[in-house]
């Protein structure tokens, strides 16, 4: 057969692979050397041993350069695939190639390469019951394979699972061939492949079992002899130790001529004596008092001991991810125990101090050989040595290996079993995600109730019971982290004329909380040291600078603004972070940028670090920096937002601008943007407040107006404004004073709850305060704002000349300063001056003001004005025209989400379907009211009512149209709006009226007369 060097293309030939044994290509009859670098064979092989499954750069690294892995960069990788790439190309097969997806792979069809052959045959072994077609399928199997998988490359990591597995593979076939060839009568050729898988594993005990039993069965029972003692010598003066029961008992039976049950072998149970192999058993005590977790517990069971912990028939190994304090140990412990039962040929438990000075593989390995049985001089002196020993031990054996506190994946690997029917549970500070087929169970905080069950099961259910509330309190205040309420449980325990209600007022103190909580040996802030100290430097300076944020959770961007770095610099902290449990991934927000968290705890441990650590300059440099990087973005994002009018005036904070990429990928749409970091941005607003940084607090909430308006938050926009405007006055901050006035003018005007006087009074007044601030600060904008609110406020009053004054002079300023904004608004505050019954002189300001509008190209001003154009031309009895126009209003506010401004369209088209006897008026006005109770809509709530209460009197339902319009006037006198209030009290006297309450009906309506008269002549 020819063999040829690959330097060239060739033609087109069939290319097949072997890995079952040294690395071997062949095109067509032809032997092609593989690539002469050992890297690239490693590369070739690994790829074809995954059978087309991504491999990432990482993994790769590993795999191939094993031991040097860490001097070998990503690009050494990428530049050895595109050699290999090349190499592919030259052997003639189109149909090659590797590409990436998701990781690097190789697609190879299923008969061209011996390994998917192998595992179709021995897959099909396992399908058929009768004893010559098992075996035939099995030895055709074995056939395929020359050897141990890749022989002869000597830096692959033979410790990973994909190459593991193959091996695995390889022993169940030989096993299984040895268990059912002597009912085949297939036993020569079953001797000869278990006796050269024994060569290649000498310490392998139930293979060298089968063995003997094998050679006893085909009649050569000198031979079988002489195989145990090979192998007794083997085990003694290598290891130290005596042979397996399971050897020891086919040796017996040797000696007995005793035939093992025909395809089994069991133990003879009147056999000689026989030395002991020790069951371990070194799982520590189980927590009395362990609490919850019955749904973590029964996934990590399921995953050891369930169908679900056998894929592939691979070793079971899941680990249990979480934060210092969470309970990952306490859960391990209590799972084990769960599964003794399950794992008959013992527990081996090993405490790897991944959050100190870890522990050694070696050490670890030494200490369990001894546990099965080894003699000192039996362990052997390398790491290698040990794991294939420990491999040997455990092989056969259903043994549940715990490793608890584990570092890295460097550290496990060594001490994984080979054969599946041990499994592994692993926990550790660091999401071990390098740990190929392994389960990852990342472990949260325990739910309220579970903690407050967890304290009363530690105090005493009385006393829980007995102060209930402060028992929420505390397991709030420590976070539900089972560590910080199993220490708060603790100190109760240890005062027991301590009240619940005392500790919980001690731990209220931010500053003092972590010293409160520890008691003994436990204590929170030393479980959270173990995970910091151990990171870099700059990581460290991250996690403290991190955690002086009060934000809820946080984008990369605002990390790294925080920090003063790049976002690519930022990001790989932020993972590392992840990685030791002190920063979690919330997910994805709206714009889908991932949201990152500190747990309550952890941030006050970080904070508590800085001020240790960093200047007091350093730590308001950092806040800064993510302050001006919120309020760059804010600005540029509220400018797109189709809310309110209102000219945008900015104060003097620093910004810190983003880079244009990432700016356009976040505010591609803004409205999202600022769903996406509301919490975060009134999060920032109050501490921007709580550190007298006034410039920076006014224009944070002064940024949020348009969209708190347009998407109904106004608790937010209220809350945030109140508390600047605080900062301003204490500050002497006028600028931001008349800005935040402004905007509480609006949001508490129309939509916030009944305050101390009517509404519109107040606005007046607010207004006028406003234009006086505007007025000094020599700024005519801000002027117009203030003259149109007090406009309105007049309007209210049923000052109908003031009014119309004030929209002049507001007209003037605004077109004077050339501001659109400002024009359109008076305009409208004009028309509604002139008020309902004078609808036909208000349509031309109204028009003046949606040519306005138009120009701004504000969507949100343009159906505000179209509403209020609906409605005059709807009192003019234009009907057509009106409910034209109050139809597209709704249609844009259901666009924008926005529905205080779909609430006042759909009263105007309730009146006007009212007016014509249209069905369409009740449930139209009823969902205005539903809407106004929800949005805390005073004057639409006003208006919905009055007119519920005008179709119940038209219907002849006095008793309801009374209700409705007594609660009308009920909320009209807060509001202070004379003209509706007297409509309202005229239309109540008729109710009472219908409903035979003459004496009433005569004081609503001689109230109504007198508030008529009291206005001035509109």
């Amino acid at each position: 057969m020819a063999i040829r060097t690959s330097t060239g293309p060739r033609p087109a030939a069939h290319v097949t692979f072997h890995v079952l044994g040294r690395l071997s290509i062949r095109a067509g009859h032809e032997v092609v050397k593989p690539p002469r670098s050992q890297i690239l064979q490693g590369l070739l092989g690994v790829l074809l041993l995954a059978q087309g499954e991504p491999l990432r750069t990482e993994r790769l690294t590993r795999l191939v350069w094993a031991d040097r892995a860490e001097m070998t960069s990503r690009e050494a990788v990428h530049v050895a695939m595109s050699r290999l790439r090349k190499w592919l190309k030259q052997l003639g097969d189109g149909k090659l190639s590797i590409d990436y997806q998701d990781g690097y792979r190789l697609l190879v069809p299923a008969p061209d390469l011996d390994l998917h052959r192998f595992r179709a045959l021995l897959g099909r072994a396992h399908a058929v019951e009768q004893p010559e077609l098992r075996s035939s399928f099995l030895l055709s199997a074995l056939e395929l394979r020359r050897g141990p998988a890749l022989a002869g490359l000597e830096y692959l990591d033979r410790d990973d699972i994909l190459v593991r597995s193959v091996a695995q593979d390889v022993r169940e076939a030989v096993m299984s061939l040895a268990s059912i060839a002597p009912r085949a009568e297939r036993i020569e050729p079953a001797i000869r492949a278990v006796r050269t898988l024994a060569e290649e594993l000498p310490f392998d005990e139930p293979l060298h079992a089968a063995l003997i039993d094998l050679l006893a069965a085909g009649g050569q029972p000198a031979t079988a002899l002489d195989t145990y003692r090979r192998l007794s010598e083997r085990l003694t003066d290598e290891l130290g130790v005596e042979p397996s029961r399971q050897v020891q008992e086919a040796h017996l039976r040797i000696l007995t001529h005793t035939r093992p049950f025909v395809g089994t072998f069991d133990r003879i149970e009147d056999a000689a004596p026989i030395v002991p192999v020790p069951i371990p058993a070194q799982l520590p005590p189980g927590i009395p008092d362990f609490t919850g977790r019955a749904d973590e517990a029964a996934r990590i069971a399921d995953s050891l001991a369930g169908p679900a912990g056998r894929p592939g028939r691979s070793v079971a190994v899941t680990t249990v991810a979480g934060m210092g304090g969470i309970g990952k140990t306490a859960l391990a412990v209590h799972v084990a125990h769960m599964l003794t039962a399950a794992f008959p040929g013992g527990q081996l438990y090993a405490d790897l101090h991944g959050d100190g000075v870890p522990v050694e593989p070696a050490e670890v390995l030494d200490r369990f050989l001894r546990a099965l049985g080894m003699t000192g001089a039996g362990v052997p002196p390398s790491l290698a040595e040990r794991t294939a020993l420990f491999r040997s031990r455990v092989a056969g054996r259903k043994v549940l290996i715990v490793l608890d506190g584990a570092a890295n994946e460097e550290q496990v690997r060594p001490l994984l079993p080979g054969a599946p029917d041990a499994a592994v549970l692993i926990t550790s500070r660091n999401r071990l995600t390098g740990l190929e087929g392994a389960t990852l169970l990342d472990l949260e905080v325990l739910s309220p109730q579970q903690a407050v069950e967890l304290l009363a099961r530690v105090v005493g259910s009385p006393r829980v019971a007995a102060e209930p509330h402060s028992a929420v309190e505390i397991a709030l205040l420590c976070g539900h982290v089972p560590l910080a309420v199993r220490i708060a449980a603790g100190r109760l325990v240890g005062r027991p004329d301590w009240t619940l209600a005392y500790l919980a007022d001690m731990l209220r103190d931010e500053r003092g909380r972590l010293d409160e909580l520890a008691v003994g040996d436990l204590a929170v802030r030393a479980s959270f040291e173990l995970s910091y100290r151990p990171l870099p430097p700059a990581t460290q300076r991250a996690f403290r600078i991190i955690g002086l944020l009060e934000a809820p959770d946080v984008a990369a961007w605002t990390v790294a603004a925080l920090l003063g770095v790049p976002l690519n610099e930022a990001r790989p902290h932020l993972e590392t972070l992840i990685d030791a449990q002190l920063v979690n991934v919330v997910g994805p927000d709206a714009v889908g940028e991932l949201r990152y968290r500190m747990h309550e705890l952890v941030r006050l441990y970080a904070r508590m670090c800085s001020e240790a650590e960093d200047a007091s300059r350093q730590r308001t440099a950092a806040l800064s920096r993510a302050l001006g990087g919120w309020l760059w973005l804010a600005e540029r994002a509220a400018d797109l937002v189709p809310g309110p009018a209102y000219i945008a005036l900015h104060g003097d904070a620093p910004r810190r601008p983003l880079p244009p990429a990432t700016a356009a990928r976040l505010l591609a749409d803004p409205t999202l943007w600022f769903t996406a970091e509301l919490p975060a941005l009134v999060a920032a607003t109050r501490q921007a407040c709580d550190l007298r940084l006034d410039e920076f607090a006014w224009d944070l909430a002064a940024c949020l107006e348009k969209y708190c308006d347009v998407r109904g938050m106004y608790d937010d926009w209220r809350q945030t404004h109140e508390r600047a405007l605080r900062l301003c006055r204490a500050t002497k901050n006028k600028r931001g004073e008349a800005v935040l006035l402004r905007g509480l003018v609006e949001v508490t005007t129309w939509t916030s709850p009944e305050q101390g006087g009517p509404a519109m009074v107040t606005m007046r007044e607010t207004a006028e305060r406003v234009l006086r601030l505007f007025t000094e600060l020599d700024e005519p904008r801000g002027m117009v704002d203030a003259l149109t609110a007090i406009g309105w406020g007049r309007v209210a009053e049923g000052a109908a000349g003031e009014a119309l004054a004030a929209a002049d002079e507001a007209i003037r300023l605004a077109e004077t300063a050339d501001y659109l904004g400002g024009q359109a608004r008076a305009h409208q505050m004009k028309a509604v001056a002139y008020g309902e019954g004078n609808a036909e002189q208000a349509i031309p300001c109204l028009e003046k003001a949606l040519h306005v509008a138009d120009m701004l190209g504000n969507r949100r001003l343009e159906a505000t004005i179209i509403q209020f154009l609906g409605a005059a031309h709807a009192l003019t009895g234009d009907v057509g025209t009106g409910e034209r126009l109050l139809n597209r209003s709704i249609s844009v506010a259901r666009e924008l989400d926005d529905r205080y401004l779909e609430t006042f369209s759909l009263i105007y088209l309730a009146k006007l379907f009212a007016a014509l006897g249209d069905e369409r008026a009740r449930p139209t006005i009823e969902l205005a009211l539903t809407y106004s109770h929800a949005g805390n809509f005073g004057h639409h709530l006003a208006e919905s009512l009055a007119l519920l209460g005008e179709l119940n009197l038209a219907a002849g339902d006095a008793p309801s149209a009374v209700a409705c319009l007594e609660r009308s006037v009920r909320v009209w006198r807060t509001r202070g709006w004379v003209w509706f209030l007297a409509r309202t009290l005229h239309t109540l006297a008729d109710a009472y009226e219908a409903a035979a309450d003459h004496d009433r009906a005569r004081a609503a309506r001689a109230e109504a007369d007198e508030l008529t008269n009291s206005q001035p002549t509109r």
